[in-house]
């Protein structure tokens, strides 16, 4: 029988190549070999559970964003006072790229932009110290907040208090949310904000009759001054008598709008002016500039889940499903919480996608190796390198923090079908040089393969 060819085009043997001798050395140590697969498979697995799974790449720059409120300003005078001191004392933050500024009637939003490599919570911290430097250069009722530590992709979920039985007004809805579900969602693990939509903010509204504030001769500032101090308490010392104690304090703690009208406003000649002398104390609306629509059935109130900077998106989504189960007992009769908004299944279609395009793929190449080659032992050898190189990927992946999302998955199953091709390749290429080899080649011209 006539010895094969083994010099490649350019006269190289291609036994002493390095791809060669990491063949033959993985054939001489098989248990090696074999530890080091189980290892990766493993690690991989292990990978692929901590891998966070999210439907969107985070491409967004790392971002710190600070809000500021400065009631009844214009938009110039927001820029003046609050928005350009802000920006002028955030620049020389250490690596940072860019701080933008944006003013609107009665808000300041100012972004500071970090490097890509920047920490996220560092940067807040660097932010943080920089808010605390600021002292009195801002007025004194604007106060900066930053914004949570999430990210542009971090609007997770989206719901709706609904009541169709007519029985609980926008007001009472809102309340609902502001005061009970927020609160309780606020407390997830992953969730790093619920902010509120719609309805209508109840607050005090004093209604100041002119005419009776000219009759006492009471000035305006005055009202507001006694408006504003007027709920608060104020705390004493102990008072002994005998074997007891007394707590000495002044209450006042307004909880409804006939305490606020028994607000002194001022006293003439031992005669007490009180709110009620010259304005009228009413529960109403506040002042809002947008609303919540469901589905062109009328106005409602809704919560925005905000989820934490580096969280797993389907489990935040399905601890916040849970939890407002939970809380679906405790509201008013009638009251329903409606999904908007719910970014599970697009990441469930993903990952099942890829699931099942892994499953399809090795099913072909063990038809292919099966039905071309007719050796069953060939086509497992194809088949294992498949999840191998998957649980490999999401290793690399976990390493480099990068999620599992949409595009990180769709690469992946790409690259099946390049691995697909490859295990198909290198399997009819080593049966065919057995088979010039002859039926049963011995063990060292195997390794020579």
């Amino acid at each position: 029988m006539s010895q094969p060819n083994t010099e490649d085009l350019a006269g190289r043997d291609p036994s002493q190549s390095g791809v060669a001798r990491l063949i033959a050395w993985s054939i001489r140590n098989q248990l090696i070999v074999l530890t080091l697969t189980a290892a990766l498979a493993v690690s991989g697995w292990l990978a692929l559970e901590r891998t966070p799974l999210d439907a969107i790449p985070d491409l967004t720059d790392t971002q710190v964003i600070i809000r500021t409120d400065f009631p009844g300003q214009s938009p110039q005078i927001v820029e003046d006072l609050v928005t350009y001191p802000l920006s002028t004392n955030l620049l020389g933050l250490p690596r940072t790229k860019d701080v933008r500024g944006t003013s609107m009637f009665g808000t300041s939003f100012v972004y500071v932009i970090f490097e890509d490599d920047v920490d996220l919570y560092w940067a807040r911290s660097r932010v943080l110290e920089a808010l605390s430097r600021l002292g009195t250069k801002l007025p004194p009722n604007a106060v900066p907040q930053m914004g949570p530590d999430a990210t542009g992709v971090g609007w997770v979920y989206q719901y709706a208090l609904v009541d169709r039985t007519g029985r609980t007004d926008l007001a009472q809805l809102r309340s609902l949310q502001d005061w009970f579900l927020k609160l309780e969602l606020a407390g997830v693990e992953g969730v790093a904000e619920v902010a509120s939509a719609g309805g209508f903010v109840r607050e005090y509204q004093v209604l100041i009759d002119p005419n009776r504030l000219r009759a006492y001769d009471v000035p305006l500032r005055r009202v507001a001054d006694a408006v504003r101090s007027a709920s608060s308490e104020v705390g004493g010392r102990v008072f002994e008598q005998g074997e007891t104690e007394y707590m000495i304090r002044s209450s006042g703690y307004v909880s409804d709008a006939r305490k606020l009208e028994q607000v002194v406003i001022l006293a003439e000649n031992g005669t007490p002016v009180t709110l009620a002398d010259v304005a009228r104390v009413v529960v109403g609306p506040a002042l809002r500039r947008g609303v919540a629509e469901l589905n062109g059935e009328g106005e409602t109130v809704g919560g925005v889940v905000i989820m934490r900077n580096g969280e797993n998106a389907l489990q935040v989504i399905e601890r916040v499903k849970a939890k407002l189960a939970q809380l679906q007992r405790g509201l008013p009769a009638g009251v329903e919480v409606v999904t908007v908004y719910d970014r599970a299944p697009l990441i469930e279609g993903a990952v099942d996608y890829l699931q099942g395009k892994l499953l399809e793929e090795g099913i072909v190449v063990a038809l292919v190796i099966l039905v071309f080659l007719l050796h069953v032992r060939s086509s497992f050898v194809a088949i294992i390198t498949l999840p191998l190189g998957v649980l490999g990927a999401f290793l690399i992946m976990s390493w480099q923090g990068v999620t599992a999302n949409i595009m990180s998955l769709g690469g992946i199953a790409i690259a099946i079908g390049a691995m697909v091709d490859a295990s198909i390749v290198m399997v009819e290429n080593a049966s065919r040089k057995l088979s010039e080899l002859g039926v049963k080649p011995d063990p060292r011209q195997r390794l020579q393969v």
